[in-house]
């Protein structure tokens, strides 16, 4: 008989292990605490409009297509992509933005138009982080984070300079226009962390970026997690919906099964790819790995406010992806990471899918998603939503020029404490744990622990990091360590 794997939640991470372990032999089950797979990546549908509850950005194409590729497939078997132009838009002012379109050559002369001399510039930053992108994305990031020595060959060593300076004084000492070092600074966000404490290397991010483009799937993001689910279930991963896993079963320092609804799943191996701090706490204390403490301390992603908003018309003057900048980036990144508290002035990014999708909203009407970055654990309430959500829109109104309050069908909001309660995620954090120097591969929490026989984690708190992406990769790596204990 085939080896049993209870694997806990079914987000991008635990999906992409569920694939790799059932193409390896074994009897996969997952159990997910919510009535739809996708864990942060599930669907919001009300009055024929279609949301993406989490991800709405579609980057690093070629990891998906090598994720799927290691089954004899292709993404393209399992949803349609269209590259976006623009990419994305970038609000500094009031008829004041600029347009990142679809390709290098194009980037560069918008670049030019803003600052003289940018242009090459921007050349040997890209060379640079494409460079760092073939080092990380194409070998570094695929190693499990066991030992130290992972991130040690001879392509690191002659680069070491890259880990210990940081993307925001590269970035400074090449380009002396504000908006610009804002626009090269913006993608190590998604890395959960200010670009002042991310090294320079993650400058890859840049290349995935510019080089690779921006892309959507028809659908929207939940059309990838429809897909993979897909593929697990072609493969035959069974699922169990509304399970809330409860506790981890132990037996003599061995996680061997999981209980749910106080009935009991037997298994050989318990993978979980819920928030690592909720797992842990399945365990009695003596066998959790990280205490308190050690959460406590260390820099998480931000938390979100989030906006799902039907419009009653189409809108003017924005991209699929509209990024809002009229703010302070330094002030706004001080109230998320160094005192934090709700933000006086914030940034914010909105995602208007039915202008490329038709699919997302009814026939003359829009779909926007808005966002503002949050430290973790705020109070939240519905006062302070629904004072957030009039501040961005009578600012969204007053960049790009059109009435829109009024032609709101409707708007639902998610926030810190629905992350806490849908995810279990550790003070409501929306992306897990940034990747900072001292938060980096081996750095972060282990894939196997160290306390429980047969017991694995995957997913944005581990290795490698935060991101749809990273949890592809970490979903790979968790079954490859799996695969590879059991034959020793």
């Amino acid at each position: 008989m085939p080896k049993t794997i209870n694997i806990i939640g079914s987000g991008f991470s635990a999906l992409s292990a569920s694939c790799y372990l059932a193409q390896a032999g074994y009897e996969v089950h997952i159990f997910e605490k919510n009535d739809t797979v996708g864990g942060r990546a599930r669907q919001y549908k009300k009055d024929g409009f279609t949301f993406d509850i989490g991800p709405t950005w579609y980057w690093m194409p070629d990891v998906f297509e090598r994720f799927f590729q290691d089954f004899g497939k292709s993404a393209a078997d399992f949803y349609q992509l269209e590259k976006l132009d623009p990419a994305y838009e970038v609000y500094f002012g009031k008829d004041d933005s600029v347009v990142i379109p679809a390709g290098l050559e194009n980037i560069y002369q918008n670049f030019e138009a803003v600052e003289t001399g940018s242009s090459e510039k921007l050349r040997e930053f890209i060379t640079k982080a494409r460079d760092n992108y073939d080092i990380a994305i194409k070998d570094l990031v695929y190693r499990p984070g066991v030992s130290p020595l992972e991130l040690v060959t001879p392509a690191t060593i002659t680069r070491l300079g890259r880990f210990f300076t940081n993307i925001s004084s590269d970035v400074g000492k090449d380009f002396r226009n504000d908006k610009l070092r804002q626009i090269l600074e913006f993608p190590v966000l998604f890395l959960g962390a200010k670009p002042s404490d991310t090294p320079a290397f993650y400058s890859f991010m840049n290349y995935a970026d510019f080089g690779l483009g921006t892309w959507h799937p028809k659908g929207g993001m939940y059309s990838v997690i429809e897909g993979i689910q897909q593929l697990a279930e072609s493969l035959g991963v069974h699922f169990h919906l509304n399970s809330p896993v409860n506790q981890v079963i132990l037996k003599n320092n061995k996680a061997c099964g999981v209980i749910v609804g106080g009935k009991e799943y037997h298994s050989d191996i318990v993978l979980s790819g819920a928030d690592y701090h909720h797992s842990e706490e399945l365990l009695p204390k003596k066998f959790r790995q990280y205490s308190e403490a050690y959460w406590d301390k260390k820099t998480f992603a931000p938390s979100s406010l989030l906006f799902y908003v039907g419009f009653d018309k189409k809108l003017q003057n924005v991209s699929h992806h509209t990024l809002f900048f009229d703010s302070d980036f330094q002030e706004h990144a001080k109230d998320i990471y160094d005192h934090p508290k709700w933000p006086e002035n914030p940034l914010f990014y909105a995602s208007f899918p039915s202008l490329t999708d038709d699919s997302c909203a009814p026939e003359g009407k829009e779909a926007g998603i808005f966002l503002i970055p949050l430290a973790p654990d705020l109070e939240d309430t519905e006062e302070l939503r629904n004072y957030y959500f009039k501040l961005i829109i009578r600012r969204f109104e007053q960049l790009t020029g059109q009435k829109v309050e009024n032609n709101v069908i409707f708007k639902k909001s998610f926030c810190v404490n629905d992350f806490k309660e849908a995810y279990n995620s550790y003070k409501g954090n929306a992306y897990g744990m940034a990747n900072t120097l001292f938060q980096t591969a081996f750095l972060r929490p282990k894939i196997k622990s160290k306390r429980v026989n047969q017991l694995y984690f995957t997913g944005q708190l581990t290795v490698p990091g935060p991101g749809v992406p990273p949890s592809l990769i970490s979903g790979k790596l968790a079954a490859g360590l799996i695969e590879k204990n059991e034959k020793n």
